[in-house]
């Protein structure tokens, strides 16, 4: 990830730019405007959308559709964010679709930044190789997010939660961000959304709205019996599938997998084959996501960043290994209340909180961590020199009662999974 952190760090001490997308429209414009080429499915969310937008593109192949998937952050490679038909794009294509909007760019008379190049490359790539439909997870918020110049066909809110409040202001200001993605004749799908934000959405130009609960949902959700991740009946506006296998851990993709599976249908127009629906949610992944990389003792990764993830973790830990305490490794970046976060970790299962800092400019010392989880009764709480260090520290003390938790912040899981994977 050492180019991300590069450019983040340059990001960082550039002034921030007012809110426009005046300059991803001229990018845009100078490559052809490849955004119009194809249908998308857009996607945003405080927590959730990742996941969503995988499972979205999982359906999609499996019903035999040319897909291309554009999500963020990146774990390994920043290939990673460009996917075409399950595969990230290799070198060559990257080099070249990132090079071209480079060119573009040249002549610019205000320099696009990181993230606005690599959502111009993506939307080139997938023009370029002619997806049926392209599945776009936004960057940040919404409404002047990048990702927002194309139109997408059906919207997708996963969640409003507090996150980026210092771009937004209030939780009515991330809803409001959140639904600047629709545009008119959207299909809107509502997710794990609080009812106090129905006006926001409700004064959206979308042709219809759908809400968890109300018109899709993930029924009688529960453990795989062979570990396998979760089975249930998920409902749609359209249909109901029984006793489904979803190939991912955690009661929260229950519901990612319900908006996934809703927005899918609302963007084909009909109800999908069982068979169809069986294998798009058995075989997607989801790295980093309670993501079990060894057993003997357990060990999950999980990059939940803000209190709603960590609250949602918190649960799914306890319904997927009752009674299991953890050595927990964390690490944060400014930005997200880390303490609250924390706060969500139950001091009876917790072993240890072995505190680190992830490869970013933003990181929080771990000197700060490791007071905050003193002050929330989370002991003992140390301070190792980095991630690799604190995850070593974690299997020496590992148990069979005692697990490995990673958890905090996408930018430490790599380093994490490097370690605990060599030593499975």
């Amino acid at each position: 990830m050492n180019e991300s952190v590069d450019l983040e760090k340059q990001a960082i001490t550039a002034q921030p730019p007012v809110p426009s997308l005046d300059r991803m429209r001229e990018l845009a414009r100078r490559l052809g405007d490849p955004q119009r080429r194809f249908p998308v499915i857009h996607l945003t969310g405080t927590n959730g959308k990742t996941s969503t937008a995988r499972i979205t593109a999982s359906l999609l192949g499996a019903a035999g559709l040319r897909v291309g998937l554009y999500t963020s952050p990146h774990l390994e490679r920043v290939n990673e964010r460009l996917v075409l038909d399950g595969q990230p794009a290799d070198d060559e294509a990257f080099a070249r679709c990132v090079g071209a909007a480079v060119d573009a760019a040249a002549p610019m008379a205000e320099r696009p930044t990181f993230f606005e190049l690599l959502t111009a490359a993506a939307f080139d790539w997938f023009a370029e190789r002619a997806v049926d439909v392209a599945v776009v997870e936004v960057g940040l918020l919404g409404r002047w997010d990048a990702t927002n110049i194309a139109d997408g066909r059906v919207a997708v809110v996963t969640s409003v939660g507090a996150d980026h409040l210092d771009y937004a202001g209030s939780l009515d200001g991330v809803a409001r961000e959140k639904a600047g993605i629709v545009k008119p004749g959207t299909r809107l799908v509502l997710g794990d959304v609080a009812a106090r934000f129905d006006p926001v959405f409700a004064r959206t130009p979308a042709a219809d709205v759908v809400r968890l609960g109300a018109q899709f949902a993930f029924d009688n959700g529960r453990p795989d019996p062979a570990g396998a991740g979760r089975r249930g009946d998920p409902r749609t506006p359209l249909a109901r599938y029984d006793d489904v296998l979803l190939a991912l851990h955690g009661t929260y993709q229950q519901t990612n997998a319900a908006c996934a599976l809703t927005a899918v249908e609302a963007f084909v127009g009909h109800r999908l084959p069982a068979d169809v629906v069986e294998a798009g949610l058995a075989t997607v992944r989801a790295p980093g996501r309670l993501e079990i990389v060894g057993t003997d003792p357990p060990r999950v990764l999980d990059g939940a960043h803000n209190p709603a993830a960590a609250a949602a973790l918190a649960r799914s830990l306890a319904e997927e290994f009752p009674g299991q305490r953890w050595n927990v490794v964390y690490g944060a970046l400014r930005g997200h209340d880390f303490e609250a976060t924390l706060a969500e970790l139950d001091p009876d299962r917790v072993a240890a909180v072995l505190c680190c800092e992830p490869a970013s400019p933003r990181a929080i010392p771990a000197q700060e961590l490791v007071a905050a989880a003193g002050r929330l009764g989370l002991r003992p709480a140390l301070a190792l020199a980095d991630v690799a260090t604190a995850v070593r520290h974690a299997l020496e003390q590992a148990a069979p009662a005692t697990a490995i938790l990673v958890t905090g912040s996408f930018y430490h899981l790599t380093e994490a999974r490097r370690v605990l994977t060599s030593t499975c």
